[in-house]
């Protein structure tokens, strides 16, 4: 090429980083690629590019080029353009390049403005293909010449070179179909694992990420925030009006717009009283029609049922905000912090827990973990999903700390997940979700997979009428209304009611007549499966409990009849509030026909709602419930830590003996006493 044609040659690149830091030969060809890169004519596959290769347009060629890339593991895009100035020929030449060519020019330092760490892709890869433009009489068709495809970097496998965004995409039929989903007000999660079951295509196998179904839902945003949150507000102060005790708080930015808000019912707050114990803080959810974050305090009733807590929505997810979220929840519940509380995994929401709810022990939620198994292992394990899930759940349910430390390292081993990055972090926070760390605290069986779809229906029958922010807010009303949950426990008390005493044994009949329904039929698996286990007498007056058919293992329980307390290493009752088998097995070797008062919680008797709740909105300093609660986690401890050593065990029975005795000459009258004692029973001789 002379030098006045390369003068008037343009040169456009689609990316102006690639001007400085990618660069082709012009004259490059197949018989100066290295290593045969390129292939001649004779020894075409017509899946390969090749030199002299004929597409009637740069758009097929650049299609082409893409199938194979996918094929190989790589994606590419449009590198840079080429015409001649003044005559008439338009474009005449078109690189296509590996989506990894180029290397990122640093950005300068922009001490205002928070800079994100992300690593760029690119590395300097060489891989490309070269188009020319022929004019033949009456033909005009664009030629390969050019092709190199050698990478500098390892290329994906056929399950992960489907994330790459230039191979996501979602056709119009999708649009239309998440479009229409929003509509309903289902989260983007649900949208996702409908469209698997549509198309018949394993989870995490959809063309297009959730990223991209956010994506894509935030341009269709048609409602003007604004005029939305003003109605809001709105909304609040009238039913504040109405409702006295309707309980609300929001912040506004610099220019005097919402910033966030969140919202409570007094039948709310008088739920949490009784069963703000252990709460789930669902923040996985957003406004589909307004992209906003939204986060949900959930717990369940005596009954199993999920009862509605507060509501919080936020402009952005941050420290900053979910601290301010926590502050009002606290202040809506009368300062009273949960004794534990589940939430996703979030880093911002764990270091606004750690600054707020100081006492409070905080928890990864299972079922949200579990829920994106799917998009971070499907892909990777291939036919061994199932087998490593299953694998997961067994080391979860472990009861050792020990046992699972070494079954997890077994696992890793097993799959070849050294490396994986959901695997490391799932690792590093185990104390936070695997339930042999979590065991010696209160859950309420919020853990348990039936409680999690209990607790997502709710949800979702809260989330249905979204398609107006005031209007979302007032339908809250109906959703969490005190009178109908009252009315759902009855039907669920009718269903149950059926219920028969499996083993005849009067502890059986003892905790049929005092608990729940929903707490029965906990209390009598174990029950059941206490007939099934041997206790042996230890010298140090506890008892070892194991299964019939094992010869080594087994629990440590002990138990003092006097003072009417059990405690067993497996801590299930501390987990759930229901005795384990091993310590009802203690029992029913030593002759006890009822269960103790310690070990029947307020929380799962049949105690009326709400005269449990007038009870404790009096404010009566001698609450007897919570009181009892109290002084039953407080003697639990005692015990755990004095059986560690016989002059902890000796100190700690001088003293309980010297306060037994100043306790039993106190009168036993309490109005609170009268009020939860369960019906008489008739004691067998």
């Amino acid at each position: 090429m002379s030098e006045g044609a390369a003068a008037q040659m343009l040169v456009v690149y689609d990316d102006a980083s690639d001007q400085r830091s990618f660069s082709l030969d012009e004259t490059s060809s197949a018989d100066n690629s290295p290593d045969g890169a390129g292939l001649s004519l004779d020894t075409a596959n017509e899946s390969v590019p090749y030199m002299g290769q004929r597409f009637p347009t740069h758009d097929s060629a650049y299609e082409f080029y893409s199938e194979f890339a996918k094929r190989c593991g790589f994606s590419i895009r449009r590198h840079r353009t080429e015409g001649k100035e003044g005559v008439g020929k338009g474009l005449t030449r078109r690189y296509f390049v590996c989506h990894r060519a180029g290397n990122t020019p640093a950005k300068a330092a922009n001490q205002s403005k928070p800079q994100r760490n992300r690593k760029s892709s690119r590395c300097g890869c060489q891989a490309y293909m070269r188009i020319s433009k022929v004019m033949e009489p009456g033909v005009l068709e664009w030629r390969v010449t050019g092709f190199l495809n050698r990478h500098n970097h390892g290329l994906l496998e056929p399950n992960q070179v489907r994330f790459l965004p230039a191979y996501r995409t979602i056709s119009d039929a999708d649009r239309s179909r998440i479009l229409m989903f929003a509509k309903t007000g289902i989260s983007v999660q649900q949208m996702m694992r409908l469209m698997e079951l549509e198309k018949c295509v394993e989870p995490g196998y959809l063309p297009f990420t959730e990223k991209d179904v956010r994506n894509l839902l935030q341009s269709f945003r048609k409602i003007d925030p604004e005029d939305e949150t003003v109605d809001l507000l709105r909304m609040c102060r009238s039913i504040k009006e109405k409702d006295p005790d309707f309980k609300f708080e929001y912040t506004v930015d610099s220019s005097n717009r919402l910033e966030n808000i969140a919202w409570s019912y007094a039948s709310s707050v008088q739920s949490y009283e009784v069963f703000g114990d252990a709460v789930v803080f669902d923040t996985t959810h957003r406004l589909t029609a307004f992209d906003l974050p939204l986060g949900l305090w959930v717990g369940i009733n005596n009954y199993g049922m999920p009862c509605f807590f507060g509501c919080v929505l936020l402009r952005e997810e941050s420290s900053r905000s979910y601290s301010w979220a926590l502050k009002v929840f606290l202040g809506f519940m009368n300062g009273k912090a949960p004794a534990t509380i589940l939430t996703d995994q979030n880093m911002c929401l764990k270091e606004a827990i750690d600054l707020e709810m100081l006492t409070t022990k905080h928890a990864l939620c299972i079922w949200m973990i579990v829920a994106k198994f799917p998009s971070w292992f499907n892909a990777v394990l291939g036919e061994r999903y199932n087998e490593w899930k299953a694998e997961f759940f067994r080391l979860y349910n472990l009861e050792l700390v020990e046992d699972f430390e070494l079954g997890w390292r077994d696992m890793v081993n097993s799959f070849g997940l050294h490396t994986n990055r959901h695997i490391i972090n799932l690792f590093t926070f185990r104390s936070l979700w695997a339930l042999p760390y979590l065991r010696s605290h209160f859950f309420a069986g919020l853990t348990a997979t039936s409680q999690s779809k209990s607790i997502n229906s709710f949800i979702q029958r809260f989330l249905s009428a979204q398609t107006r922010l005031a209007h979302f807010v007032e339908q809250g009303t109906s959703s969490v209304d005190f009178k109908d949950q009252r009315g759902e426990q009855q039907t669920m008390q009718q269903n149950l009611q059926n219920i028969s005493l499996k083993t005849g044994a009067p502890m059986e009949s003892h905790a049929s007549s005092v608990f729940t329904p929903f707490a029965f039929s906990k209390l009598q698996e174990q029950l059941v499966m206490a007939a099934h286990y041997a206790s042996f007498q230890m010298e140090d007056g506890g008892f070892l409990v194991r299964h019939h058919t094992k010869a080594e293992g087994g629990r440590k329980v002990y138990w003092s009849p006097r003072d009417g307390v059990i405690t067993c290493s497996c801590h299930l009752f501390e987990f759930s509030g229901i005795l384990c088998r091993h310590s009802l097995r203690v029992l029913s070797t030593g002759n006890c026909f009822q269960i103790p008062e310690l070990y029947l919680p307020v929380r799962w008797r049949r105690i009326s709602t709400s005269s449990s709740l007038k009870s404790r909105n009096s404010n009566s300093p001698d609450d007897h419930a919570e009181r009892v609660q109290l002084l039953q986690s407080m003697v639990s401890s005692l015990v755990t830590e004095s059986s560690k050593s016989k002059e902890r065990l000796d100190i700690a029975t001088e003293q309980v003996s010297a306060l037994l005795s100043r306790i039993r000459e106190q009168p036993i009258s309490s109005p609170g006493m009268r009020e939860i004692t369960p019906p008489a029973i008739e004691r067998i001789v």
